[in-house]
C-alpha cells in the first residue's frame, strides 16, 4: 500500500524486532500465496477479501489495512486486502466485480502480528493475456528484485529509484507517477517515502536496521494517476498497471526479504 509522509522520522529495528517481523512476514507470504491462487475468471473480488480475513484470523494475526486510513487517503480502507484491477493501480476496494479472463489483478496485503507490520503485493494475470501484458508483469517483478539486490548499507534511495526506473525504460514501460514504497515495521506506513525513480547516489543513505517496503509500479499508457470516489488510485487516461512489493530489512550483510 502506498502512502505519503511530511515529517521524516526513520525508526531503526533491532535484532528482536527483525525476528518478530520475520514471523509476520511468513504469515503474509503464506496468505498471499493462497490469495494469488484464488484469482481466476468468475471470482468476485470481494471473495478474495473474505478468504484473506479467514486466513489471517486462522494465523492469529490481524489485517493491517482494514479500517486504516493512510495519509492522503479519502477515507479509511474498508477491506482486508487491496484488489486493484487493470487501470486501478493501488488501494482497489474489493466488491461485486467479477474477474474476467485477461484482467490484471493486483493483490496488496498488510499483516499486523502483535504490533509488527509487514506489507507485500503481487500482480496476477487472470486467464489468458497478451505478450505485452505478460512482459509488463515480468518487468515490474524484475525491477523489485533488482532494487532489493542493491539495498545495502551505504547505498541510497536514489540508487533504488534509479534501478527501478531504468528497468521500466529498458522494457518500454512507464513508472506510475505519485506512488511509491515506504518504511514499515511498527506501523503500516513509516518514513521514508521511496520513489520509483531517482539519481544514483542521491537521497537518504541506507542504514542497518531499516525496514522498507519496496514497491515498483509500472504501466502501459500514460503514468498520471487520479483518485477515484472509492479512494483507489487509477491511471488517469486508462491503461494497465502492475505492482510488486516486498518488505525487506537492511542488514550489515545485505538485504533480507521478510515477506
Amino acid at each position: 500500500m502506498a502512502a505519503y509522509s511530511k515529517v521524516l522520522k526513520i525508526r531503526l529495528k533491532d535484532k528482536e524486532d527483525i525476528e518478530e517481523l520475520a514471523k509476520s512476514g511468513r504469515i503474509l507470504r503464506a496468505v498471499l500465496a493462497r490469495l494469488r491462487s484464488s484469482v481466476k475468471p468468475g471470482v468476485k473480488t470481494k471473495e478474495i477479501d473474505l478468504l484473506s480475513r479467514e486466513l489471517i484470523a486462522s494465523a492469529k494475526a490481524k489485517p493491517s489495512f482494514l479500517n486504516y486510513r493512510p495519509e492522503g487517503a479519502i477515507r479509511a480502507f474498508p477491506a482486508s486486502v487491496c484488489v486493484s484491477v487493470n487501470e486501478t493501480v493501488v488501494h482497489g476496494v474489493p466488491n461485486d466485480y467479477i474477474i474476467k479472463s485477461g484482467d490484471l489483478v493486483k493483490l496488496d496485503l498488510g499483516i499486523n502480528l502483535n504490533g509488527y507490520f509487514t506489507d507485500a503485493a503481487v500482480t496476477v494475470i487472470a486467464g489468458k493475456s497478451s505478450p505485452k501484458t505478460k512482459l509488463l508483469v515480468r518487468a515490474t517483478e524484475e525491477a523489485l528484485m533488482r532494487a532489493i539486490k542493491i539495498a545495502k548499507p551505504g547505498r541510497t534511495l536514489g540508487d533504488i529509484g534509479s534501478v527501478i526506473e531504468k528497468t521500466a525504460l529498458r522494457y518500454g514501460f512507464n513508472v506510475v507517477e505519485g506512488l511509491g514504497g515506504h518504511g514499515v515495521g511498527f506501523a503500516p506506513h513509516e518514513d521514508p517515502m521511496i520513489e520509483n525513480y531517482g539519481d544514483p547516489g542521491s537521497g537518504l543513505i541506507l542504514k542497518e536496521g531499516m525496514v522498507l517496503a519496496l514497491e515498483p509500479m509500472f504501466c502501459i499508457g500514460y503514468p498520471e494517476i487520479a483518485a477515484a470516489p472509492d479512494g483507489s488510485y487509477r491511471l488517469k487516461r486508462g491503461g494497465l498497471a502492475a505492482q510488486f512489493e516486498h518488505t525487506i530489512v537492511i542488514l550489515k550483510s545485505g538485504p533480507k526479504i521478510l515477506t
